[in-house]
């Protein structure tokens, strides 16, 4: 699986304190059922999508890139943090264009610039 992970990476308040176990579970495709991941949308047309991570395990995703915005657990916690990711970025930029604004801040950041 091809999963990148944004420079902010955003977790809901219960998954805080396991950041790293739960990424290291992403990484190696284990079974996390209540677990959910924010990415960047697929399409252009949208901005955020999010996923159980059980669906990871589908053979669609072998080879399909995702880039995770965030990580919550279950479906509420993940409705919950996509909301809070977006109302932050708003009040940051003051715009509704949260694809562009996490996609240059990532490259901001990988530039060595924040």
């Amino acid at each position: 699986m091809q999963m990148a992970f944004y420079c902010d990476l955003y977790f809901s308040e219960e998954l805080k304190h396991k950041k790293e176990k739960v990424i290291q579970k992403l990484n190696t495709n284990s079974a996390q059922p209540s677990i959910y991941i924010i990415t960047l949308a697929q399409g252009m047309q949208n901005h955020l999508e999010f996923y159980s991570s059980l669906l990871l395990k589908q053979h669609f995703y072998e080879d399909t890139p995702l880039f995770v915005v965030g990580i919550a657990r279950g479906y509420d916690g993940a409705l919950y943090l996509t909301e809070h990711i977006v109302k932050e970025i708003y009040e940051k930029a003051q715009d509704t264009d949260i694809r562009s604004f996490i996609v240059n801040r990532q490259k901001e950041y990988e530039e060595g610039r924040v």
